[in-house]
């Protein structure tokens, strides 16, 4: 078979002039990024804003593993599936950062003939929004280093500067830095720190924010540092919310493209899901319900990361409700939980899938917790066996979640009929969407019971310094203890520890920092040993990445 990359470059792409007038964009309403990529205006969404919306459908998956699982080849697969059947559908999904572009993950556009195009350029540069966000965080770091440099007028203590820098490639040697050095004129010496854009909470707010005035608003509101005597400096008060929203007025436009098959897709935000939310924006998800009868759309990394916070922060800041979830999981990844080496994956191995359902066991029971009904698909391969697929077929049935083959990586549209017919289905069966925790309960309470509900913990505990932070937080403003928890955690297990496969029982969950995302309106509880800004593998995929005399780019994936 082809490389994704050779599949992307021979697709025959429409204009996307002419994508958008299938949904009846105007001309008037779309702003050109070169023939196949655009941003649509405020003037369509305020044309549109009677409208109503059509059905929303959530993709996630389980643990991440080596295996792999295609949970976006499979959002882009099922939302081509659906137009096949004469459903009316748009997909929407994240844009990809650099970091796992160029070090182990790869590109983020799906894969094999369930594609979204130009390949190339979305897992590039696309529009700039990534860059426009990395200016306007470190904007803002710009500006609290002058106000200490020229003066200190509001006596901002520079060892608790909380508002760090950050970058979108992976580089660890960022992690942690002392600036200002050089003398007098080059700054206040204090030591500093990069994230990876996408963990940002510039990031987070733009995937949040419903307008340009919200942005501002949000921005206004990012906590930035501490004083000596203890009180907080926000954004607003060192006057940077509106040259950062300037620097984001075009960031905030969703982006339109199309996949392999033409189906119309919208690529906007992209903030990680095992650190930040790991959601598109909130602006990419409506309009896609407005543009279409159905919107496809995923979250990041497993659905105890990923699709926890799209149901209890994005769902619940923005009053949307999905009318079914999709599940994706593959009989590969069910036997490396279940201990089989990757090496040895392709073996049918029923004692092993045996060990292993209890992943996917643990995702569908947490997914109807929410009321909303699931569906599982299964990404097919060429190895699995008929035994081996019954078996998953029982155990999803046991659960009241409907199982469906999927072969789009292979067969495009045409390989996810079986899975966008049942998904269809589901849309239809009777939806009572709940958030997992009230706003009212105590933000300690809402971490315990995301750690006991979802990732099954016995307990948490919290380090010394994060039950200071957390105290602190709380004592800034009695508004922060309503919001909800983005948990920062690894995404290959349910725990915090990503040796722990399966379904991890009778374990500590260990909060070692808590830290106030007031702008995008959440409390971040940073576990076991996550981090923000990460590194690259011995061998990067950049390594393969190139660039040929004609200007096509090869190796990237």
């Amino acid at each position: 078979m082809k490389t994704d990359i050779q599949i992307a470059q021979e697709a025959k792409m429409l204009p996307i002039g002419k994508v958008a007038e299938k949904l009846g964009v105007t001309e008037d309403e779309l702003e050109y990024y070169g023939k196949y990529k655009a941003k649509i205006n405020d003037e369509f969404i305020k044309r549109t804003a009677d409208k109503p919306y059509g059905k929303l459908i959530l993709v996630t998956a389980i643990n991440p593993t080596p295996a792999g699982e295609g949970k976006t080849t499979t959002s882009v697969g099922l939302g081509m599936a659906m137009e096949k059947i004469g459903k009316k559908t748009v997909i929407a999904l994240r844009e990809p950062s650099l970091g796992p572009v160029f070090g182990v993950k790869g590109g983020a556009a799906g894969g094999g003939y369930a594609q979204v195009v130009p390949m190339e350029d979305i897992n590039l540069h696309f529009t700039g929004d990534f860059h426009a966000i990395t200016a306007a965080n470190n904007l803002l770091c710009a500006i609290l280093d002058n106000h200490l440099q020229q003066g200190n007028e509001l006596g901002i203590d520079p060892r608790r500067v909380v508002v760090i820098r950050c970058t979108d490639t992976n580089d660890r040697a960022l992690r942690n830095c002392v600036i200002g050095m050089g003398g007098k004129l080059s700054g206040v010496v204090r030591e500093d720190h990069f994230q990876i854009t996408v963990a940002s909470e510039v990031m987070a707010i733009l995937c949040l924010a419903e307008s340009i005035s919200d942005l501002k608003k949000r921005l206004g509101n990012i906590l930035v540092a501490y004083k000596y005597d203890g009180t907080p400096v926000y954004a607003r008060d060192i006057k940077a919310e509106g040259s950062m929203t300037a620097l984001l007025k075009d960031a905030i436009k969703p982006n339109l493209v199309q996949t392999l098959e033409n189906t119309p897709a919208i690529i906007h935000g992209g903030p990680f899901a095992n650190i930040a939310h790991g959601c598109n924006s909130i602006r990419a998800t409506k309009l896609a319900l407005k543009l279409g009868d159905y919107c496809v759309t995923e979250a990041g990394f497993g659905a105890d990361l990923g699709a926890e916070k799209f149901l209890d922060i994005k769902c619940r800041k923005a009053g949307l409700a999905p009318s079914a979830i999709v599940l994706v999981a593959t009989v590969r990844a069910l036997k490396y939980n279940g201990g089989v080496p990757k090496t040895e994956l392709k073996t049918e191995n029923i004692a092993a899938l045996e060990k292993g359902i209890v992943n996917l066991e643990a995702h569908i029971e947490n997914l109807q917790k929410y009321g909303v009904p699931v569906v599982v698909a299964l990404n097919r391969f060429d190895t699995d066996t008929d035994a081996e697929l019954e078996f998953i077929r029982k155990a999803c049935e046991a659960r009241g979640a409907e199982l469906a083959l999927s072969e789009v990586f292979a067969k495009g549209g045409e390989g996810g009929i079986e899975l966008a017919k049942k998904v269809v289905a589901a849309c239809e069966k009777p939806s009572s969407f709940k958030v997992l925790y009230p706003d009212e309960m105590s933000i300690n309470d809402k971490i315990a019971t995301v750690a006991k509900e979802i990732y099954g913990a016995d307990s948490v505990v919290y380090e010394a310094g994060a039950e200071k932070q957390l105290s602190e937080i709380l004592a800034l403003d009695e508004k922060y203890s309503k919001f909800p928890v983005c948990m920062a955690k690894t995404q290959y297990s349910l725990s915090d520890d990503p040796a722990k496969l399966g379904r991890p029982k009778g374990f500590t969950l260990t909060v070692r920092e808590v830290r106030l995302s007031a702008g995008a309106e959440f409390i971040v509880a940073l576990t076991g040993t996550i981090l923000t800004m990460p590194g690259l593998p011995k061998t990067p995929a950049a390594y393969n990445i190139d660039v040929d005399d004609e200007g096509r780019i090869t190796g990237l994936f």
